[in-house]
C-alpha cells in the first residue's frame, strides 16, 4: 500500500487541492487529524472505508496501521491540517516509511496562515514596510531554540505569524514588546476559513485582554507587524518606469 501525506487545508473543504481530493476519493484507508479537520472534508472519501482519528493516536498507533497494511494493495490517505510541512509531525512518520520500505508521497496544502491572509484581504510583504514573513511559535510544552525566542525574532520587525500559542497570549505579547512597539497592530484569527471563524484586532498593548475576553485559547494564529496597517509604497513590479523581461519601461 502506498501512503499519501495530504495537506487538507485550513478547514474549508473547498480549499483542499484537486490532487488531495482525488487521492482522498481513491483511498482505501483514511487517517485524519480529527480535532483540526472538519468532517465535511471526509465526505470525499469512499463510503465505508476504514477511518482513523489521529487525535486519539500516538505515533506508534499510526505506524501500527502503516505496518498492518504495508504489503496490501491500494493507497492510504493521511490527512494533515493545513500544509504537512508546518507543525504536522510529518518527518517522524516519513522516517518510519523510509526505514520500513513503505512508499509515500507528500501532497502540499493551503496553510492556515494563507487562509488568514485571505480572510483579512491582507498581504504580509509590502514595499517599504517588510519583505520578510516569520512563521514561528511560542516556547511552551514544546521548546524552541533560544535564538528563536519571540523576544529575539521581534527585533527583526518583520511580519510574524505565530502558531500554537494563543493560549499564552499574555506571554507572547510581553516577549514581542522587546522588539515591536506597543502600538504595533496585531490580529488573531481563530479557525481561519471555518464557518465559525473569529477575528480579533488590536495592538500589542491591548491584544491579550481582547483575546481573553473572547475566550480564544486554541486553533488560532497571532499575526503581528506593521504590514497590517496597509500603509506602503507602490510596488516597483507594476511601476511604468520599471522594466523587466516581459515589459519595457515607459518613457515619462
Amino acid at each position: 500500500m502506498k501512503l499519501f501525506f495530504i495537506g487538507a487545508g485550513p478547514g474549508d473543504p473547498e480549499l483542499l487541492t484537486l490532487k488531495g481530493k482525488r487521492l482522498l476519493e481513491q483511498a482505501d484507508i483514511v487517517i485524519y487529524a480529527g480535532s483540526l479537520i472538519p468532517r465535511d472534508v471526509l465526505k470525499y472519501a469512499k463510503p465505508g472505508v476504514p477511518t482513523y482519528n489521529s487525535a486519539t493516536m500516538t505515533l506508534e498507533d499510526m505506524t501500527a496501521v502503516y505496518q498492518t497494511n504495508l504489503d496490501k494493495p491500494g493507497i492510504m490517505a493521511r490527512l494533515h491540517s493545513g500544509d504537512p510541512c508546518l507543525y504536522g509531525s510529518l518527518q517522524e512518520q516519513a522516517d518510519w516509511c523510509d526505514k520500513n520500505g513503505m512508499g509515500y508521497e507528500v501532497v502540499p496544502g493551503v496553510s492556515s496562515f494563507s487562509a488568514s491572509a485571505a480572510t483579512l484581504k491582507q498581504e504580509f510583504t509590502m514595499p517599504g514596510v517588510t519583505q520578510t514573513v516569520i512563521l514561528t511559535r511560542h516556547a511552551n510544552r514544546t521548546p524552541v531554540p533560544e535564538r528563536e525566542r519571540l523576544s529575539a525574532l521581534s527585533k527583526i520587525n518583520a511580519s510574524m505569524v505565530i502558531f500554537l500559542s494563543v493560549q499564552d497570549i499574555e506571554d507572547v505579547a510581553r516577549e514581542l514588546l522587546v522588539g515591536y512597539g506597543p502600538e504595533t497592530p496585531v490580529t488573531v484569527v481563530q479557525r481561519a476559513s471555518w464557518k465559525d471563524e473569529k477575528i480579533v484586532q488590536g495592538s500589542l498593548g491591548d491584544i491579550a485582554g481582547k483575546v481573553m475576553a473572547e475566550k480564544i485559547d486554541r486553533t488560532a494564529l497571532i499575526i503581528v507587524g506593521d504590514a497590517l496597517r496597509k500603509q506602503f509604497e507602490r510596488s516597483r513590479l507594476y511601476s511604468p518606469d520599471f522594466s523587466h523581461t516581459f515589459r519595457k519601461a515607459k518613457v515619462q
